[in-house]
């Protein structure tokens, strides 16, 4: 079987299993980190993570073999509290960034590679393919191409507020900003207007794209989740979350294409991880990620998924500070 694709008779079997247990259990789980995780990135294949933990400082971990090879600081002896990160779509680099400053990290050596100090906030950050630029979520109501090798803006992309998540394409040709103006735009280097836009009722404060940046999802605060065309977002496909949802704040805070683009998978503030079809955005399987402590209020939020190089298999990162795989039964 390709890797991320499946048979229709295996979705029909799993629709059916779905019906009746909506929510599946993780097959494993690695501890990486004592008291949660802050913020969490997986490489595109899912063998490797970031991780920002609460009161540990950043790391970087090789999940193949459970093994932390490196601790990922921004100034010696100190606990970096990291506020969002990426790895290239090649996993070869890693960039993270605080509230002031940006780090190019090595995976192979753990070298910090190239230190910068930000234009302004970080609010989300994604790598290029080539990791020679990184496009910035600002504070300031901007996303910037930010040369990570030489310094600089290279260029702006501007909203009328605060902007909350950023993706580059694995081709490094598709730029997609969410902002605080309730918007979502896609935009090509070297063009100073959006090529397409999206407007949703409430802040945007999740966009991701597709490896060849042909589809996004967009996700606002209490409004709603959309899949859509970057070419032609007016054809854009309403995730069904339930009005309940919506009004407790719960939303999707973390998703990633598969690579053949006929799934999305998603992880909310809820423990739920779930896997949807792209075609028409109908749920194909749900998983929920235990808490750390059952007897505690506070739940586990998904912080970062992907697609496992291993057969229907996927990871999860969640807030209690570990690392989950997923399987399909």
């Amino acid at each position: 079987m390709i890797q991320h694709a499946f048979t229709i008779s295996f979705l029909f079997l799993l629709t059916f299993i779905s019906s009746c247990d909506n929510n599946l259990e993780p097959s494993q789980s690695l501890n990486v980190a004592r008291k949660g995780v802050y913020t969490a990135a997986l490489s595109s294949d899912g063998k490797y993570t970031v991780i920002g933990s609460i009161y540990d400082g950043g790391s970087f971990w090789q999940l193949t073999d459970n093994k932390r090879l490196f601790n990922w600081n921004h100034q010696a002896n100190e606990q970096t509290t990291l506020l969002t990160s990426d790895i290239s779509h090649d996993g070869k680099w890693a960039v993270t960034a605080d509230s002031n400053n940006i780090v190019l990290w090595n995976t192979q050596t753990g070298a910090g590679e190239r230190f910068w100090t930000a234009p302004s906030t970080v609010l989300s950050i994604s790598l290029s393919p080539t990791a020679n630029v990184a496009l910035l979520g600002l504070d300031n109501n901007t996303a910037v191409i930010f040369d990570i090798i030489q310094g600089g803006i290279k260029q702006t992309f501007t909203h009328t507020n605060r902007v909350r998540s950023v993706d580059i394409s694995a081709d490094g040709k598709t730029i997609i900003t969410g902002s605080e103006d309730f918007s979502a735009k896609i935009w090509q280097l070297n063009k100073t207007q959006p090529t397409a836009t999206i407007q949703h009722q409430d802040d945007v404060q999740l966009v991701k794209l597709s490896d060849d940046g042909t589809l996004a999802i967009s996700v606002s605060k209490y409004d709603s989740a959309k899949i859509w065309s970057t070419t032609a977002p007016h054809n854009a496909q309403n995730i069904p979350l339930k009005a309940e949802y919506l009004k407790r704040g719960i939303r999707f805070i973390c998703a990633r294409f598969s690579s053949d683009n006929k799934y999305v998978i998603t992880g909310r503030p809820d423990q739920i991880v779930e896997l949807w079809d792209t075609a028409d955005a109908t749920s194909v399987a749900r998983w929920k990620l235990p808490k750390e402590n059952s007897w505690k209020p506070t739940s586990t939020s998904v912080v970062d998924v992907a697609f496992s190089s291993k057969e229907n298999t996927f990871i999860a990162v969640g807030s209690n500070g570990y690392i989950y795989e997923l399987t399909m039964p």
